[in-house]
């Protein structure tokens, strides 16, 4: 199996230890590449600054994005490890001090899910090996020595600290070393994922367009349930749709439906209740402009015919 280990800022790990949320948005001040060191599901540990050199908990990775620190705000509010979208911005610039301030800066966001904080005195020290030099993270595999003694160290830790966890991957399974994991499509339809990687896997299964219009401003798309989260929908790509806001809102409330073969439903309830509507009643009978590339991210025919029984006025 493989893993990493990334560098972690002390103080956000202080801040989300002391709240231990679902998730957490490991960010990156740039806003550039991506990080493809590990698999979807593969675990991903915290190493506190030198002189803290100590591995402090981790997550299980869900996925990499670059992300507009609005939406990040957005997604994660104090998941993201700071009190405030102003406190999380002054964070921001000073990592990129060399930088000129930019209004809504691009970072890098590292998405885990089901997180784990571990007290003080269970701290693991960092392998004798780390060299100073490793300025981001470093990954390990359990079939080497290292890697495999690290793993053992996590496990013992969490079987003692955390027994509620019984060492439970996101995915609810046992996560033994010499495990075959749930990487990928298994994991992410498996896991317990938190809203906010809900938002962003759906926001970039639909390449950021709206999939009723194709509308592309970022900050105007908001990912919604097919079937709510309230009502037993889980968070998981093929339970979402990237609209526009105000038809995300008006899906919600029953006005505007999909249909299992993706086709545009308008209620004639918004002429009766608001004597208006023109503009949507053209999108009526539509097929979706976007849906996901990937198959198994496009909305699934059984929470939209939920949609369809349970929310759309007809």
């Amino acid at each position: 199996m493989k893993f990493y280990v990334g560098i972690t800022d002390n103080k956000w790990f202080e801040f989300l230890a002391s709240r231990r949320p679902d998730e957490v948005n490991f960010w990156r001040p740039g806003g550039t590449g991506s990080f493809q060191v590990i698999p979807t599901g593969a675990p991903f540990l915290f190493k506190l600054h030198s002189p803290d050199n100590f591995i402090t908990g981790g997550g299980f990775f869900v996925k990499h994005s670059n992300l507009p620190l609005s939406l990040a705000w957005e997604a994660f509010g104090e998941k993201n490890g700071a009190a405030s979208l102003e406190s999380l911005q002054a964070l921001i610039e000073q990592f990129r001090s060399n930088k000129p301030r930019e209004h809504d800066p691009i970072i890098g966001c590292i998405i885990l899910a089901n997180p784990f904080f571990l007290q003080r005195q269970d701290w693991i020290p960092a392998p004798s090996s780390w060299a100073s030099s490793i300025v981001q993270g470093k990954s390990y595999e359990t079939d080497d020595v290292i890697g495999a003694e690290l793993w053992a160290e996590v496990k013992a830790r969490l079987a003692r600290v955390e027994p509620e966890k019984s060492l439970a991957r996101a995915d609810g399974a046992s996560l033994q070393a010499e495990d075959s994991p749930r990487y990928g499509a298994e994991f992410l339809t498996r896991a317990r994922l938190g809203q906010g990687a809900f938002r962003v896997l759906v926001t970039d299964a639909y390449t950021r367009r709206c999939a009723i219009t194709g509308e592309r401003t970022l900050p105007a798309l908001e990912a919604a349930h097919i079937q709510p989260f309230a009502k037993l929908g889980p968070n998981v790509t093929q339970n979402g749709l990237l609209l526009r806001s105000d038809l995300h809102k008006l899906f919600d409330l029953g006005y505007v439906s999909v249909t299992p073969d993706l086709s545009v439903e308008v209620s004639r309830k918004i002429k009766e209740e608001y004597e208006n509507g023109r503009d949507y009643y053209a999108l009526h009978g539509r097929k979706l402009v976007v849906v996901p590339s990937t198959v198994k991210d496009r909305p699934s025919s059984k929470f939209l015919g939920w949609h369809n029984s349970n929310v759309y006025l007809g």
